[in-house]
């Protein structure tokens, strides 16, 4: 299997930049991309995607943006390995960058799939890619039965040995918005007893476009942030881990801004 890093920390190395990555970041950055869905496709739907496929496609996403300019920070990536069981990983959601990304970090340590909204598994190309990978797919129109999916189908893929990567906001949003985040993840967590995972991210090198909201703005000045916190279990209840899973990520994407702005 392949790894973007086997350290507990990875931080993008120095690289020149051609001139027309600098000049051009994004149609450069897009068109290395379109050329990764198309060939992820290709096998897919021939049936021929397998993991190790999928984590060279989530390396190659990675080296595309480090090559118009664009800088990764990802930190305690060694958590993962200290994982016994499937967990139920729960992030916050900023752009596509992270379903690009988070596989090459997970994927060579711990099988996983994603909870996604139904509209991807129809993208032109990339439907074969998700659908490859055994998602458990949301309308998002219905929240009582996103709900019931989710607990089912997660607790299933849970106990296949298959971990869980979870966006509880209701949309991608740059400003992480506690109120907004549903403690989906832990209710999962706590139904299968397994534990939890957070992750703080910062992606918003890859924007949020207006009319083709997966083809937004290129800005490699802004360096992705992604941080995993220690894994827990959940009892009782379940809220006091949704407040540590909140104030994980709320923390952190404060250190992420102060960061950033001290140009770090």
């Amino acid at each position: 299997m392949s790894y973007l890093t086997r350290e507990n920390t990875y931080l993008s190395p120095e690289r020149s930049i051609s001139w027309i990555a600098r000049r051009y970041p994004g149609a450069v950055f897009y068109s290395r991309i379109i050329w990764i869905i198309i060939k992820a496709s290709r096998l897919a739907k021939r049936g021929r995607y397998k993991d190790e496929d999928w984590v060279r496609s989530s390396i190659a996403s990675v080296r595309a943006l480090e090559s118009v300019g664009g800088r990764f920070e990802i930190h305690n990536l060694s958590v993962i390995d200290t994982l016994d069981s499937p967990c139920v990983f729960i992030s916050n959601h900023m752009s596509v960058l992270e379903t690009f990304v988070l596989p090459c970090l997970i994927q060579p340590r711990h099988n996983v799939t994603f909870v996604i909204k139904e509209s991807l598994i129809d993208y032109p190309f990339f439907k074969y890619v998700m659908r490859s990978r055994n998602p458990i797919v949301v309308g998002r129109s219905n929240p009582r039965e996103d709900l019931k999916t989710v607990l089912k189908e997660g607790e299933n893929r849970l106990n296949a040995g298959i971990s869980v990567i979870i966006f509880p906001q209701t949309t991608r949003s740059a400003v992480f918005d506690e109120e907004k985040f549903n403690s989906l993840g832990v209710k999962l967590a706590r139904r299968a007893k397994v534990p939890v995972v957070p992750i703080a991210l910062k992606t918003d090198a890859w924007g949020v476009g207006s009319r083709i909201k997966d083809g937004g703005k290129i800005q490699p000045a802004k360096p992705v942030y992604i941080t995993f916190g220690d894994p827990f279990p959940v009892k009782g209840s379940g809220k006091e881990e949704h407040l540590q899973v909140v104030d994980f990520i709320a923390g952190n994407m404060k250190v992420f801004i102060e960061k950033e702005g001290a140009g770090g």
